[in-house]
């Protein structure tokens, strides 16, 4: 069987983990900065940094219109903390210019479980990925406060939603690419091929 080609939306965030981790997971995994790059792609992450940072350098390298129309048309996206972000539908308090791509009809919270030095890791219960929690670092992680009908919750922590798929789109608070634990590109890499 071919792998897949999965793009790492390479403008800022942790990059290089997650390339480790698709690797890991049978896909092939290539750096994605520019729309021609964008067009070679099976599917797509969208990794954790600064969301407000790559909403402005996804508009400074014109990726944000071509992002747009291949999350509309359905390519399978994975957003992992800033990430999920970018691919909401609205951000409750939106930085000044900050601009989502959509994708997942949510309303988001940036920084919803505190600042940096309040980040954690617990394990997370993820409806989809076989034998046991996986572990969740959450980094200034946001949190779904709502979704649409649409939209699959496949994990809360504390009460509060963590990790969402609607359709081709999925999307955790939290990063599984920093825990040597790769059952969730796993899991992303099973949808790539289902779209194929």
């Amino acid at each position: 069987m071919t792998s897949p080609v999965i793009g790492v939306l390479a403008l800022q965030g942790d990059v290089r983990e997650h390339l480790i981790a698709l690797a890991s997971a049978d896909a092939v995994a290539r750096q994605v900065r520019r729309p021609e790059e964008l067009a070679e792609v099976d599917g797509l992450v969208i990794p954790g940094g600064e969301s407000t940072t790559m909403s402005k350098l996804a508009a400074l390298f014109g990726m944000t219109g071509p992002l747009r129309e291949r999350v509309r048309s359905g390519m399978p996206v994975y957003g992992t903390c800033a990430g999920l972000i970018m691919l909401a539908d609205k951000i409750l308090d939106p930085r000044s210019g900050q601009e989502t791509l959509g994708g997942i009809d949510m309303i988001v919270r940036r920084n919803a479980f505190g600042r940096q030095n309040e980040s954690f890791e617990a394990s997370v219960e993820l409806r989809g990925v076989a034998d046991g929690p996986v572990e969740g670092v959450f980094i200034r992680a946001p949190w779904v406060e709502s979704v649409g009908a649409e939209v699959e919750v496949l994990a809360e922590y504390d009460g509060h939603i963590v990790a969402v798929r609607q359709g081709n789109a999925l999307a955790t608070s939290f990063h599984p690419e920093l825990t040597g634990d790769h059952r969730v590109h796993g899991l992303f890499v099973d949808m790539v091929r289902a779209a194929w």
